[in-house]
């Protein structure tokens, strides 16, 4: 089964499996040196703890074991999103408008590949960002390579 696939698969399998008090923010199948791993990001209001990600773990082993779609052993890892949490819903760049962000770009766009600035908006699958020299940048979405939440020191 392709990277893709399974991930597609664990991310309907979490839905259901985990509390409703959590949110699902990604799903990563990846080849690690001769390890596979199977992560899954959640959030929850207020931060989420290692209780809850082992609680989180708990409750998608079983139907992940009952499943059995994934060839390959894997290690299967719960956590939290961290300070730079990749946006990749429409409604995580609604959520965090206000914010800074990073975004990387497959090809550039008015010369540049990376952007930082702030979310000051997303509509029509546009987001739209003010940089640092007060400059705004509006990127289509399906040009976006990866976004996260800038962490600013």
């Amino acid at each position: 089964m392709k990277r893709k696939e399974v991930e597609e698969r664990v991310e309907s399998l979490v839905l259901t499996a985990v509390d409703k008090a959590y949110e699902l923010v990604d799903v990563e199948y990846v080849k690690e040196g001769p390890h596979r791993y199977l992560r899954i990001y959640m959030d929850k209001e207020g931060g989420i703890t290692l209780e809850d990600c082992q609680k989180i773990s708990e409750s998608v082993s079983e139907p992940l074991d009952k499943e059995d779609f994934i060839d390959e052993a894997y290690f299967l890892e719960v956590s939290s999103p961290g300070l730079d949490r990749p946006l990749k819903k429409d409604q995580d760049y609604h959520r965090f408008t206000g914010e800074n962000i990073e975004v990387k770009l497959y090809e550039a766009l008015n010369g540049e590949k990376v952007y930082e600035g702030e979310l000051i908006g997303f509509s029509d699958g546009t987001v739209e960002l003010m940089t640092d020299n007060k400059e705004t940048v509006k990127i289509p979405k399906n040009k976006i390579a990866g976004a996260k939440l800038a962490v600013k020191l």
